[in-house]
């Protein structure tokens, strides 16, 4: 049992309401991160303005989910994961085999996404001491100095989403309960 409430549009704070309406409304449903997060409204500000920047990046649709589903299977978090790979799969159409082999910390065929994913589990496990060597991997990969920079922000957004759902435990929603995960698979 937690101590957070899973907010709905009408229980959350005044500052979380229109964001969570605006989320249901494009969504067809509320993800449960956004009404955890709704507890704090300048943190679920802060999560969407960093989902907006991201979206802007120079990584591509499919690149950024490899991002964001590589550190939350680095951050153990079952929620992410499975809304990830929904949708990585279902709305970026990023190739099923990409996707499990990130889940079950595999290669894949591409050695320019295997770059991307070991890069941004390096950020990760050495909590941004990445050594030169690894920022030269990266770039020798097809990668660019900003796009160096780029994965800390991707990085930086799941931060608060992993974070929040291990702090909160929240549940995952049934939309994405066809791609659960356990953290001990």
């Amino acid at each position: 049992m937690s101590l957070f409430e899973s907010h709905t549009v009408d229980s959350a704070p005044e500052g979380s309401k229109e964001i969570l309406e605006g989320a249901q409304k494009q969504l067809g449903f509320l993800p449960n991160l956004y009404a955890n997060l709704a507890e704090a409204p300048q943190t679920l500000k802060a999560y969407m303005q960093l989902s907006d920047l991201m979206e802007n990046s120079s990584f591509s649709a499919e690149e950024q989910e490899v991002i964001f589903l590589t550190a939350s299977v680095e951050n153990g978090c079952e929620f992410c994961v499975a809304a990830h790979s929904v949708i990585a799969k279902k709305m970026v159409g990023v190739a099923e085999d990409i996707v499990n082999a990130i889940r079950d910390r595999d290669d894949t065929d591409s050695d320019k996404i295997n770059a991307l994913i070991r890069f941004t589990q390096g950020v990760i496990q050495d909590r941004g001491w990445v050594d030169e060597k690894a920022v030269k991997t990266f770039l020798e990969a097809g990668f660019t100095k900003q796009q160096v920079l780029e994965v800390v922000l991707g990085v930086a957004m799941k931060t608060i989403s992993n974070y929040t759902n291990h702090i909160t435990g929240t549940e995952t929603n049934k939309e994405f309960q066809a791609e659960a995960w356990s953290k001990d698979s």
